[in-house]
């Protein structure tokens, strides 16, 4: 069972109004929701949202929720939030709409016990607001986490810092976060996990801009979504037979190559295409557009195939060699 719950306030009684929140909830519960494939991901994910006076979320009701969402054994239990966030010298809170002061708010101290407590295998927490980076902190020794086994969290940005807004659409950080869900930081078998996407939105920011927080106590990453492989399962695990060994030089000659000039083409000396090797050097060619493989001495496959080179597995390519090799894909 996976669980999870996804949270967007743009609507506060007393402190300033958001606008892009709600938006970055739905695009969230979208892209979590279901694998892309279409199966399901986060079967029915609980999504609360305030865009109005009449659509408010008060503390209690969110303190209930994220209650509920880490009370039971699930799989996984998520949690996102998009809203104010607060910060004073005893902590940081997550703005409710009825909240007044900010330290008014659910505190991240409150939502931290709840996920450590929880039996959930994994606790996945995913806040996009201002000072997030607070979560799992102790105020009394800032420079350490207290995070139980099995819980990630994951901020837009430290306790110090706001939280950016792209054009009053939604929050800089939740566009990357559903950018990475979507596939932009999915492995060679389709995988997204906590690591991957927070290495997507690490890259994605600049040094001068909000910083993104990563804090975890996990023994392996869980896959928040599968994405659409870059390249086939089936080829990926033909890699070992092309390559027998990760050191092994592959050599082409023009024959795998189906693509010529006319002068080529009537060139005695210049072997016909090989329909048996052009299948084979199109694996290679999917090989290299994952950075698996690159062709040596050459400056691309076509050269190499025409000019007699070989080609060879990256280190990214050796990697994955090895995973197939030991049967872990």
């Amino acid at each position: 069972m996976r669980k999870a719950l996804i949270v967007g306030i743009d609507y506060y009684d007393h402190i300033s109004i958001l606008t892009g929140c709600v938006n970055d909830a739905n695009s969230v519960k979208a892209a979590l929701e279901r694998h892309a494939d279409g199966r399901l991901n986060f079967p029915a994910p609980r999504l609360l949202t305030a865009s109005g006076a009449t659509q408010r979320i008060t503390k209690s009701q969110l303190k209930d929720a994220v209650r509920e969402l880490f009370e039971d054994d699930a799989e996984v239990a998520l949690f996102y939030f998009a809203g104010h966030g607060y910060i004073e010298d005893t902590g940081g809170f997550l703005c409710a709409s009825d909240s007044e002061t900010g330290d008014d708010g659910l505190s991240l101290a409150e939502v931290m016990y709840l996920a450590n407590a929880s039996n959930a295998k994994n606790k996945v927490i995913i806040l996009d607001s201002c000072h997030s980076g607070a979560a799992g902190g102790n105020p009394l020794a800032p420079k350490m986490a207290e995070i139980q086994e099995g819980v990630t969290i994951l901020t837009a940005s430290t306790a110090q810092q706001y939280s950016m807004e792209a054009e009053g659409t939604g929050g800089v950080f939740t566009d990357l976060f559903v950018d990475a869900l979507t596939g932009a930081a999915a492995n060679l078998v389709g995988d997204i996990t906590p690591g991957s996407v927070y290495a997507h939105i690490d890259q994605s920011l600049g040094p001068w801009k909000q910083r993104p927080v990563f804090k975890t106590n996990v023994k392996s990453f869980v896959s928040l979504r599968e994405a659409a492989p870059p390249i086939d399962l089936e080829d990926l695990q033909q890699l070992t037979n092309y390559f027998p060994s990760p050191d092994y030089a592959f050599p082409l000659d023009p024959s795998y190559e189906p693509e010529r000039s006319n002068d080529q083409r009537v060139d005695p000396k210049i072997p016909p295409p090989d329909p048996a090797h052009n299948a084979v050097f199109k694996v290679l060619q999917n090989y290299v557009r994952v950075n698996l493989v690159r062709p040596v001495d050459a400056p691309h496959m076509w050269h190499a195939a025409m000019n007699g080179k070989s080609c060879e597995l990256t280190v990214l390519g050796q990697h994955y060699w090895k995973l197939v090799k030991e049967g872990l894909i």
